[in-house]
Order: structure tokens, then C-alpha cells, then sequence
């Protein structure tokens, strides 16, 4: 038992080392990307953070956007930083613990702007206590936004991509869906969540001969986004 906290360190560090390193291979050896122009991309909780700089980075590669966020001022801002960039946005307010929203907000995506083809699924939220001191309520709106979330709107958007054999859908977990940590015990359980259902995703797509949906998982450390206080 006293070793485990050594053995999962380790692991850890073995594993962001072979990250430096292959990021560090493939700055001098990049990777052929795939255009994004005209690619019509979808990103949940866009309205600050990764999502925001997700969307920009779609922006700069001339592809169309879709924006949802609860926030409205937030995924506003994005957008108008988006559209100086040259891109064209839309955006909803969508709450992503909400199955009723997603579907609703989807269908109209669907019925006034067309089908998407990238599907980023960002938004998450994330509350820091031990086991005991997390209310019920927040366990089960991060379990709602970190995995049901997700699940919820590939749902939405995955038959089109499974019709045309062409789509991507990305899951944005974290090192937490990896490696735990004391007082992130419900969270770290959601991007455990959120990281096997990119797995199984990714396997039954290959099973059922949908090699034209690619998927990506991206699992980040500590960004600081205002969502973590006070960090040790």
C-alpha cells in the first residue's frame, strides 16, 4: 500500500515524459493535417477556456462554426473574436446537463445550418472537495456534464456521420481520466468515464467499418481556467 502512491507518480511522469518527447519528434517531423476549410465544427462549453481556444484555432482554418455555452456572454465573446478571424459562427445557449437542450438545440443545428461534420465535445465542469464534503447535486451534474454530455450529443450528430461514412468526433477528457487524485474523487470518476467512452466509441466504430470517422481524445493537465482555486 505505501507503494502505490510512488507507483502511480511514476507512471505519471513516464507518461508525460513520452508525451514531451513525441510532441518534441513531431514539432521537427509534423504530421500531414487534413484541411479544415468549410468543415462545419461544433464545440460545447465554448464560451471560455479550451473551448474558446479550441473555436479560435478552428477560425484561423476557415472552417464554419457552432458554438454552445450556458454562458451567452461568454460564447459571444467567442464568436465575435471568431468572426475577426474571418469565420463564420453560430451560436446557442445550451446547457450540457440538459438531454432535452442538446436534442433541441441539435435538431435546429441540423434543420438551419447542416450537418456537422467535427464534433468537439468540450464542455465540462468540475468541483474540488473530498468524497464526503462534495454535495449530491454536484456529483451528479459533473457525471451529467463530463460524460452524459457527451454522450448526449454524439448521439445527436453521429447518425449523419455514420450515413456518409465522414466525421470526427473529439472528446476533450483529462489527465484525470487517467491518474487520480485526492479531493477530485467524482470528477476524476466523470473524465474516467469520459476517456472509456472514447475508447469504446473508437472500437465499435472500427467493428462496424466506419473508417471515415476519425476520433481523438484529448486529455489535458491543470489549464488555468478559473474553474480550479487555489491550486497545490
Amino acid at each position: 500500500k505505501t507503494m502505490n502512491p510512488f507507483v502511480d507518480l511514476l507512471l505519471f511522469l513516464v507518461t508525460l515524459l513520452y508525451s514531451y518527447l513525441e510532441a518534441f519528434v513531431k514539432f521537427f517531423v509534423p504530421v500531414r493535417r487534413k484541411s479544415l476549410s468549410g468543415e462545419l465544427v461544433l464545440i460545447t462549453g465554448a464560451g471560455h477556456g479550451v473551448g474558446r481556444g479550441t473555436a479560435l484555432e478552428f477560425a484561423k482554418r476557415q472552417s464554419r462554426l457552432v458554438l454552445w455555452d450556458i454562458n451567452k456572454h461568454g460564447v459571444e465573446e467567442t464568436a465575435a473574436e471568431c468572426q475577426k478571424l474571418g469565420a463564420t459562427v453560430q451560436t446557442f445557449v445550451v446547457d450540457c446537463s440538459k438531454r432535452e437542450e442538446i436534442y433541441s438545440a441539435a435538431d435546429k443545428v441540423k434543420k438551419d445550418i447542416g450537418d456537422v461534420t467535427i464534433l468537439v465535445n468540450n464542455a465540462g465542469v468540475i468541483t474540488t472537495a473530498d468524497f464526503l464534503s462534495t454535495q449530491d447535486h454536484q456529483i451528479e451534474r459533473m457525471f451529467e456534464v463530463n460524460i452524459l454530455g457527451h454522450m448526449w450529443t454524439t448521439r445527436a450528430f453521429l447518425p449523419v456521420m455514420m450515413n456518409n461514412n465522414y466525421g470526427h468526433i473529439v472528446t476533450v477528457g483529462s489527465a484525470a481520466g487517467h491518474f487520480v487524485t485526492p479531493f477530485m474523487v467524482s470528477y476524476c470518476s466523470s473524465k474516467f468515464a469520459a476517456v472509456g467512452f472514447h475508447k469504446a466509441l473508437t472500437e465499435e466504430l472500427s467493428a462496424l467499418g466506419k473508417d471515415g470517422i476519425k476520433t481523438t481524445c484529448l486529455c489535458p493537465v491543470f489549464i488555468n481556467t478559473g474553474f480550479v482555486k487555489n491550486l497545490r
